[in-house]
């Protein structure tokens, strides 16, 4: 007997569609050569979660609305804890996994409040939670060892070598960041037993998950705290050598705004890659989006699994591109293409192309169409990319030939009115591009998917049937889900007078299932002699076989939860810790860690010309980042001359086949690194090397603190998320010894694989045919304040914005001084001149104290 699923339609695409799903799944049924992924959809309310479920989501994934949000989508409307259980009984009675979000970083007066919040989502029964603080993935996996836990993508585990770092977490799956090409993907599966789950398609961060301070730095929201305000998708103008730059075609002022990820035609090698699950992004989308996505990707993965072609048409790919698209790219999955991926003239919703305006005038627009349009359709006219140029409206009546149709026109000249004063005619001028980006007949369309009176996706049900006269009607079930059911019938059945009771009767009565989840796939009939079984017995034993099956589906999970708190439990071990010196390596000379009252002022360069300023005021410990090993090792000579010790910083992101890096670095005689990620610690842990964890490593509680130094870290550099009263709060958490706080710096906004000079100053897509224009060229962006900020091309050619105006923390370093914190680092831009180094530093000095 085969087990899979049985899924009615997955869309609105038509008969043709419906009858390639039916034949994909008919053909997964019999062979299912390949492991079936998993889809994994948003749900931000509800109806989200209706969408996803009726199109085929094999999981959902949401957040909780709580006091203090700890999910990275704290505008999304998501789901009270009161609501959990009863979202996630309906979820599994629909064969379809719940996983909670609980990705955001956490301070230590939240702890509690988080360990609360886990024990109801374990009460409830959800299939995961996922994570991005690793405090908050200790507090779980010590609650509740058989919970399933997921590291989100802000963890950015972006090789095996750092996955590895997190396996004893018990971490089940590992989201990995959209940076990573399919080809790395199959790498970093071959190096970890985790499962591994890609995004597929959705909006697309221009900076690593986790490794964004641009919302933060601006305005003051941690994205890291789920409360972006996407800063990225606002306008900047590039400022190349001192000049501004206009780019072509016209000008973009969106350089950093990127198009949306749509990989529905690399699902194939996704699936030949190992990817365990298929991730929709979307949980501040429309239920009709998550509908429309959820819908084209079910049926792609069960013709890729199937192994059988399956090409979708445009009509198809730009009813998706209406439900929402910015630009569809491949995202980094088949490489950098730093051309395709940021369009540039805009960062708002793009539609489909509908045509181009040819004249306008007398509240009319004569447009030469290349897609259909209709009456009630929402469109654009795309502007020059400047701010607040574009302006659209919804199409009022469609004229051709001077005949008003109600018709969708699809090709040739066409006339269109809107409303009175929707559209200034002055700004309607020939060759300008018209989209469309709204289709009330495809949102009727999509909204009837998961509308209905009754479920469209359902259960398949396998059933056994045995039945001889004097014995009871036996009846075995089974989902494909995992639910089952055994039942008799009440009484022994007669033996039959006229119409013995057959395989079909039985076939046609058990599967009128109605509008219930479950759907009859197979049943397999054994009858001895010639028993009766009259329809109402056979309707009674129906009903209560999905009373049964609806109970099973909805029975929560028997996981052992600790009954003391978990929270003490970690505490008291960061405690023992603090005690024994348990984990880290001791600190060399005048910044030990243990009894040394002193405090010790580090100082990050990026350019030899610092070094000479820098020593001259004193600085004992010196920190060189810089992607020039050269520069490394010429500076670990000069400060070791000085008699100062020097630690040299890692890159922020390792990639598959990046690990050589620590050991270059290494190479050069530090006292020890400087480690901006897990696979980084695990090298320094496996080499008995001095490690210091940078902020990029996301530390914000005592726990997360804990366990780094558990795997290697001597000192933590706490979170940039973290503001002063946090600070105080951690180090009076742990030994304020094992912190470090940079008390100056420019912000590092964003970290990113898109390279911003190749896509501007090159003709190239790549570092293969670039032609280095990094090398010769420095961009800054200007944003809409007017400030400016510096974009550098570092290791790997990732680019890093730093923030024009400085985060100066001097002020309040008195105070975390003297709650015992000793460590403070100053970080300085390349291009800082001996006279901002001096400046900076002896300032520090002064407010901390430090002695010469």
């Amino acid at each position: 007997m085969t087990e899979g699923k049985t899924r009615e339609g997955s869309g609105p695409a038509g008969p043709t569609i419906a009858a390639t799903a039916r034949h994909v799944r008919d053909a997964v049924n019999q062979s299912a050569p390949t492991q079936e992924p998993e889809l994994l959809a948003p749900a931000g309310d509800w109806l989200c979660a209706r969408a996803a479920v009726e199109n085929g989501a094999d999981a959902v994934y949401f957040g909780l609305a709580t006091a203090t949000c700890f999910n990275a989508r704290a505008r999304a409307k998501n789901f009270t804890p009161d609501e959990l259980a009863e979202l996630l009984t309906w979820l599994h009675r629909r064969g379809v996994k719940g996983y909670v979000a609980l990705n955001t970083l956490v301070f230590p007066r939240e702890l509690e409040e988080v360990e609360t919040l886990l024990r109801r989502i374990v009460e409830a029964g959800a299939d995961a939670v996922i994570v991005q603080d690793l405090g908050v993935a200790s507090l779980a996996r010590e609650l509740c060892p058989e919970l399933p836990v997921h590291a989100s993508t802000q963890m950015t585990l972006s090789s095996a070598e750092a996955i590895r770092m997190v396996e004893p977490l018990g971490i089940r799956r590992v989201i990995l960041p959209r940076e990573l090409s399919i080809g790395e993907i199959r790498e970093i599966g071959s190096g970890t037993s985790l499962e591994l789950e890609v995004f597929v398609h959705g909006a697309l961060c221009l900076a690593y998950s986790g490794q964004c301070l641009a919302s933060l730095a601006i305005g003051g929201r941690s994205g890291n705290r789920g409360e972006c305000a996407q800063p990225c998708r606002l306008p900047y103008q590039l400022i190349c050598d001192g000049k501004d730059l206009s780019l072509f075609p016209g000008e973009r002022k969106y350089p950093l705004s990127t198009q949306d990820l749509a990989a529905y035609d690399l699902v194939p090698e996704l699936v030949r890659a190992g990817v365990a699950a298929f991730k929709i992004e979307g949980r501040l989308k429309s239920a009709e989006y998550v509908a429309a996505v959820t819908g084209l990707y079910r049926r792609a993965i069960d013709a890729a699994v199937a192994r059988l072609p399956l090409e979708f048409t445009r009509q198809e790919i730009d009813q998706l591109a209406v439900s929402f698209s910015r630009g569809f790219c491949h995202g980094w999955l088949k490489g950098p293409d730093h051309k395709a991926l940021v369009s540039g003239r805009s960062p708002a919703a793009r539609g489909v192309l509908l045509g181009e305006v040819k004249a306008a005038g007398r509240g009319r627009v004569a447009v030469d169409l290349v897609g259909p349009v209709r009456r009630g359709d929402g469109v654009v006219f795309e502007g020059d990319g400047t701010e607040d140029a574009e302006q659209g409206g919804r199409v009022y009546e469609v004229f051709v030939g001077g005949r008003s149709l109600k018709e969708p026109v699809a090709s040739g000249v066409v006339e269109l009115t809107f409303a009175r004063g929707a559209i200034d005619w002055k700004r309607i001028r020939p060759g300008q591009k018209l989209r469309k980006t709204d289709d009330p007949r495809l949102d009727r369309q999509l909204r009837r998917t998961f509308t209905g009176a009754g479920p469209r996706r359902r259960v398949a049900l396998d059933l056994s049937v045995e039945a001889a006269p004097g014995r009871p009607l036996r009846i075995d079930g089974r989902t494909a889900s995992g639910a089952v059911c055994r039942l008799e019938s009440p009484e022994p059945l007669a033996e039959a007078v006229k119409h013995p009771l057959t395989a079909e009767v039985l076939r046609e009565q058990l599967g009128r299932l109605g509008n219930t989840a479950y759907q009859l796939r197979h049943i397999e009939v054994r009858i001895d002699g010639r028993p009766m079984a009259p329809l109402s017995v056979l309707g009674q034993l129906r009903r209560a076989m999905v009373e049964q099956l609806d109970a099973a589906a909805g029975r929560i999970p028997t996981r052992p939860v600790a009954v003391e708190s978990p929270l003490a439990r970690l505490r008291l071990a960061a405690a023992a810790d603090a005690r024994g010196g348990k984990g880290g390596i001791a600190l060399p000379g005048g910044t030990a860690e243990g009894g040394c009252g002193t405090t010790a002022l580090h100082v990050l360069c990026r350019s030899m010309t610092q070094l000479p300023t820098i020593l001259d005021c004193g600085i004992r410990s010196v920190v060189v980042d810089s992607q020039d090993i050269r520069v490394c090792r010429e500076a670990v000579h000069t400060v070791r001359q000085a008699g100062a010790e020097v630690f040299i910083a890692t890159p922020r992101i390792q990639k598959p086949g990046e690990e050589a890096v620590f050991k270059t670095l290494a190479g050069c005689g530090p006292d020890g690194l400087l480690v901006r990620n897990l696979g980084g610690l695990g090298f320094c842990s496996r080499e008995g090397m001095l490690a210091v964890a940078d902020f990029s490593l996301n530390a914000t509680s005592e726990i997360a603190v804990h366990w780094l130094r558990e795997h290697g870290a001597s000192r933590v550099t706490v979170a940039c998320d973290a503001g002063r009263s946090q600070l105080l709060d951690l180090a009076a958490a742990v030994p304020p010894e094992w912190l470090e706080v940079v008390v100056y710096q420019h912000v590092p906004m964003f970290h990113t694989e898109h390279c911003v000079f190749c896509a501007a100053l090159s003709s190239g897509r790549d570092k293969t045919d670039c032609g280095r224009p990094c090398r010769r060229h420095e961009l800054r962006l200007r944003d809409r304040m007017g400030v400016e900020h510096l974009l550098a091309a570092e290791s790997g050619c990732r680019n890093t914005v730093y923030c024009g105006a400085p985060q100066d923390r001097a002020e309040f370093a008195p105070a975390l001084r003297a709650r015992g914190i000793r460590h403070f680092r100053v970080e300085l831009l390349e291009r800082a001149a001996p006279h901002e180094v001096r400046s900076v530093v002896e300032r520090c000095r002064n407010a901390l104290a430090v002695g010469g």
